[in-house]
C-alpha cells in the first residue's frame, strides 16, 4: 500500500511558524471557546494547546455553557490582547452553530469559517485590506487538504495547480466540503460534490457552476482524486472496483470511508489530515496577527 501521512508536511508548517515567532519575538495570544460536552471537542482543544505551545503561541481555553457563548465572543472581539479565536463545535449542533461562527470578528477567525472569509473564497477573492495588501484567510481543513495534495503527483506547479484534474468530494458541509470543492475548482479542477442528497458539479471554468447531476459510479470512474469526509458508519464505503486506476484517495473523516481493498488499490492513500489542519491553524493565527494586530512602524 502506498501511503502518504500528513505528519512530515505538517511539521514543515509548524517549524515555519515557530521560527517566525521566535525570530521576530512575536507575542501572539489565542483563545479557545469550549462550550460543548462533546469529548472530541475537548480532545481537539488539548491538541490545539499542545500545538500552540510547540510554536510559541499563548493559548488559553475558556470553558463555558452554550448560553454564554455569545457574550464571551463579544468580549474576546473587543479584547486587544487576544489575536485569534477557536470555537469548538458542535455547540448546539443545529443552525445556531452557524450563527455563532459569524459572531467572531473576521480579523480573529483562526479557522477562516466566518461568512466574511467564505464569501471571499466563493468569489475567488484572494486578498483583503484597503489596498488588497493581505492574503485572505482560508478555512483550515480545506486548505490542509490542498497542501497535502500539493505533495503528490496530482499537483501541477505551474499555472492552475489542479487544471485538468477531476476530483470527487464526499462531503458538502459549509465547514469543509463545499469550501474545499470551490478551492479545488478555483485552482482548475472539475469537482463532483456529494452529500446525502446526491451530486452536483462545481466547475468554475464552465458557465454552469452547480446543478449538473452525476451518479456516484460515473463520478468515481472519472476521478483522479477521491476525497471523503463522511462521519457515519452507515456510509457505503468506496470499493476498489469503483476507483479509476491510479486514483489518489484521501480520507479526512474520523470514520474510515474506504474499504481495505480500495486503500490497497489506490495509487496513493492518505488516511488523515488532522496534523496538517492544526498546522494551518497556527499559520492562520500568525497571518491574522501580522495583518491586523501587529503594530506597524
Amino acid at each position: 500500500m502506498n501511503i502518504l501521512k500528513p505528519d512530515a508536511a505538517a511539521a514543515v508548517f509548524r517549524d515555519f511558524v515557530k521560527n517566525e515567532i521566535r525570530n521576530e519575538g512575536l507575542k501572539i495570544k489565542v483563545a479557545g471557546v469550549l462550550a460543548s460536552p462533546d469529548p472530541a471537542s475537548a480532545t481537539y482543544s488539548d491538541y490545539t494547546r499542545s500545538a500552540c505551545e510547540d510554536v510559541g503561541i499563548d493559548y488559553r481555553v475558556i470553558n463555558i455553557g452554550p448560553e454564554s457563548v455569545k457574550e464571551v465572543i463579544e468580549e474576546i472581539n473587543c479584547d486587544r490582547d487576544i489575536h485569534g479565536i477557536f470555537i469548538y463545535y458542535p455547540i448546539w449542533n443545529d443552525a445556531r452553530d452557524a450563527e455563532i461562527r459569524d459572531l467572531m470578528s473576521p480579523k480573529k477567525d483562526v479557522e477562516g469559517l466566518t461568512s466574511y472569509w467564505i464569501r471571499k473564497l466563493y468569489a475567488n477573492d484572494r486578498f483583503d485590506g484597503e489596498k488588497n495588501q493581505f492574503k485572505a484567510i482560508l478555512p483550515c481543513t480545506p486548505l490542509a487538504i490542498i497542501k497535502i495534495l500539493e505533495q503528490t503527483d496530482a499537483y501541477m506547479p505551474y499555472g492552475l495547480p489542479f487544471k485538468g484534474q477531476t476530483i470527487t468530494v464526499f462531503n458538502r458541509s459549509e465547514v469543509v466540503g463545499r469550501p474545499l470543492a470551490y478551492m479545488l475548482s478555483n485552482d482548475g479542477a472539475r469537482v463532483y460534490s456529494f452529500d446525502i442528497n446526491g451530486c452536483v458539479v462545481i466547475d468554475l471554468s464552465s458557465e454552469q457552476k452547480e446543478g449538473i447531476v452525476v451518479t456516484r459510479e460515473d463520478a468515481l470512474k472519472e476521478s483522479d482524486i477521491v476525497i471523503t469526509g463522511v462521519p457515519s458508519k452507515n456510509f457505503d464505503r468506496i470499493r476498489a472496483g469503483e476507483l479509476k486506476e491510479g486514483a489518489i484517495c484521501l480520507n479526512f473523516s474520523s470514520v474510515q470511508n474506504f474499504t481495505p481493498e480500495a486503500q490497497e488499490t489506490a495509487g496513493l492513500y492518505i488516511p488523515r489530515v488532522g496534523p496538517m489542519t492544526v498546522a494551518i491553524c497556527m499559520r492562520n493565527a500568525l497571518q491574522l496577527y501580522r495583518n491586523y494586530h501587529q503594530e506597524k512602524n
